[in-house]
This record gives structure tokens, sequence and C-alpha cells, in this order.
């Protein structure tokens, strides 16, 4: 069977080849099914396409049916048994932690091997927390997103230049407001990544996507490694919708707890916590902490969540459209985690900046909203960023409407320029 063609994210294989022949692990993190087993396979096509015939390649995907190891032992002299005998041996290993004490041969082979080793790290069975314990610190982590905006573009087959509109690969003339409306709806997993996704495909897909990571990641890893922290399926389903349903908001576990029970699903604090930790694990939601602009310094309560994929909110949430604001706000924080930012929520004694961007000593404040016509909207929305007085960027995000480049000092950003990066 002819297999698909790769459509190359070149942002991760830039930063999966970043340390490459050096001793360190690289370790591809994040949540299933976003391309990860793809980005191995790319690395792998990157290399092998210099034409050293000295280097050997070896690949193992351990999830695989036809994979007959079981034992850290088997794995080691697996791949010991196909060792180049004169040059550099490639090593791609896909979700290894199948197999117990699966580090064990895997930093064996670090030593003992003329080799270079690249693997992933999937849902929540492979935790960033424990990979310095698991590899004795000797890795890098190449954190992975389903599709940016941008890379959705790439896998519809569409280009945008200056223009609001661009041509599909049948035709048709398609406007970049109605492709980000659709992107918002759909989401970023690559697998269904397509102008014919419709809406019954992707429920479906989404189904399955959903128990694999809540029913089989999540519950199953607190059951193999016999912890008990996360065990009842309805809570953890209950609090995913909640989750999900306030992205954007300021959340406690006390607000969560006391939500939950009231609606009749009886819990604490504690545990909420310790099943939202879960669902970070499994980098199904991701936290935003607050930064408190004042005192400067990261505030420990109140944090937000945001969903690592806005097809799955749409498909927890029935696919409404009521909220565009909230799923707006949503896609621009995975932008800028895509963009490699740093990511917190401002806050400014009663008021709240959005974002707080920072990477590389630059610093940008960010507002995002879903438009801004109405005076009273564009006064609300530019009132925390006229309150800051440094000299940090500050820039509001606006998907609908066309307005002054600047207003006071503050760029007014489209979507177009800031999903594509022109910003």
């Amino acid at each position: 069977m002819k297999q698909p063609e790769l459509i190359a994210r070149q942002r991760y294989l830039d930063r999966a080849l970043l340390f490459r022949d050096t001793d360190l692990i690289k370790v591809i993190t994040g949540v299933r099914r976003c391309g990860k087993s793809s980005l191995l396979a790319m690395v792998r096509d990157t290399i092998e396409s210099e034409g050293d015939e000295k280097r050997s390649f070896v690949s193992l995907n351990l999830e695989s049916g036809s994979c007959q190891i079981s034992t850290q032992r088997e794995l080691y002299n697996y791949f010991r048994d196909r060792l180049s005998p004169e040059g550099k041996t490639y090593i791609f290993l896909d979700e290894p932690q199948r197999i117990e004490g699966w580090q064990i041969a895997v930093n064996a082979m670090r030593v003992d091997f003329d080799c270079d080793i690249y693997l992933t790290g999937s849902n929540a069975f492979l935790l960033s927390s424990e990979l310095s314990t698991y590899l004795s610190g000797r890795y890098v982590e190449v954190k992975m997103l389903p599709l940016a905006m941008r890379e959705y573009l790439d896998f519809c087959g569409i280009s945008f230049g200056n223009s609001s509109a661009a041509l599909a690969p049948n035709g048709e003339i398609m406007l970049f407001d109605d492709l980000l409306e659709r992107y918002l709806k759909f989401g970023g997993m690559p697998a269904i990544a397509s102008l014919s996704t419709t809406q019954e495909v992707h429920s479906t897909y989404m189904s399955s996507l959903y128990d694999a990571v809540v029913t089989r990641d999540i519950l199953n890893r607190e059951r193999l490694q016999g912890l008990s922290k996360v065990t009842d399926a309805l809570l953890l389903s209950r609090i995913v919708d909640f989750l999900s349903d306030n992205v954007g908001n300021q959340l406690s576990m006390k607000s969560i707890a006391d939500t939950l029970t009231s609606a009749g699903t009886k819990t604490t604090n504690k545990t909420v916590d310790s099943y939202v930790t879960a669902l970070n694990d499994a980098y199904l939601f991701y936290r935003a902490s607050r930064f408190d602009l004042h005192g400067k310094e990261i505030l420990r309560t109140n944090p937000k969540q945001y969903i690592v994929d806005l097809g799955l909110r749409a498909y927890l949430g029935g696919y409404r459209t009521s909220d565009m604001g909230r799923l707006f706000e949503n896609a621009v924080y995975l932008q800028l985690l895509f963009q490699g930012w740093r990511v917190y929520v401002g806050k400014l004694y009663s008021s709240e900046v959005d974002f707080i961007a920072i990477k590389d000593g630059r610093v940008v404040y960010i507002q995002v909203t879903d438009e801004m016509i109405s005076e009273g909207t564009r006064q609300r929305e530019l009132k925390p960023l006229k309150t800051l007085r440094d000299a940090h960027e500050k820039i509001v995000v606006v998907r609908q409407g066309r307005y002054e480049a600047d207003i006071d000092g503050i760029r007014i950003v489209t979507a177009k320029d800031f999903f594509l990066e022109n910003w």
C-alpha cells in the first residue's frame, strides 16, 4: 500500500534537527494524532536524503501490531543488531512507553552506540515532568501541537499573498476569513485537515480521538501504574466538558468542584486538581498562569485553561458558534505557543490583559477581540493597554472588521496578518 505523502511542518522539523548528531535524545511530545510519527518520518527522510551510504537508519513503532518486542533487553538488542558498521546510526522510536523499563534501554543505547536518537512521547504515558528522570537529563523536548493556521492552509493546498482571497486546488476562490472560521470550527488535526471534511466525518474522528486520549490514555495510565488519583470516567468527562465550555475564563479548583457538585457530580477541590493536572499532562488542555504586572510575579491562583484543538472543543460543544470570541482567543493562544512564545494572562490591578507573550527578550502585550466596531467595544479593549506605561509592544488582534493600523501607539493587527505571521 502506498504511503500518504508527508506534508512538511518546517518549524517542527527545524526544531527536531537543531540538536542533530549530539548525544541528546530528541523527544517529540504532544497530544495523540497531532503528527509526531509523521515528524519522525520527516526527520529520517531529511537526513537520509543526504546520501551518506555509511549511515544506517532504524525505525520502530512499538504500537504496531507487527512489533514483537516486549522487554527492554529485546528493545536494546533490536537496535544493536542493526547498527551501521562504518558510520552513525539514526534511531527513530515511536511510543516506547509500551515497554517497561524502556528508558534503561534508550539510555544504554545513547552511551553504547554511535547513534542519534529521536523518539515520540505521547499522551500522558510519557510526561514532560518525567522525562528528566527517565533520560537522566540528556534530552531536548520538541513540543508539538495540531496544525497552526498557516499549516492548515498548507494541508488544504491554499496560499495567501497580500490578498484576502486565494484559489483552492479545485479552482474555487476562498476568502481568508471563511477559512479561519472553518479552522475555528474543525481545528487542526492533520488527518482531517481538508476542505472536503464534513461535520459528520469530523465528529466521528473526534469521538475516537476523545476516547483514545481520555479513556485509554489518562484512565489506563492510572490503572497500569497503580495510581488512584484519576479513576472515575464520568467525573473526568464532566471536567473535560467544563474546561472546554470555559476556555479563556479564570478558573479555580473550588469553582469547578462547586459547579460540578451543584449539578449532581459530587467532588472536592483536591480531586478536581488531580483530574485537571492529568488533562494538562495529556496535552489536552494548556494552563495559562496569570502574571501580576504590578507586582511582577506569576500568580498561583485562577489560571486559564485553553484546549489543544478547537475542533475538539466544537465537537464537545455540539458545534455551536455563539461564542466565537472565546474560540478566537483560544486560537491566538495556540498560535503564540506555536511561534515559541511563553504566554501568560496579564493582571493589572482590577483589569486584565489577555496575553503577555515573551520570547528572546521581547515582551508583547496582546488583547484579543472578535470585533471592535462600536466605540464602546474599542475603548474597552484598548483601556488595559493604555494603562500600561512601559515601553513594551502593545497590540490588539481583531478577527472581524478593518481599523486604523495604530491607535495611540497600540498596533491593530488583523487575524490574517497575525496567523500568517506578518505582525
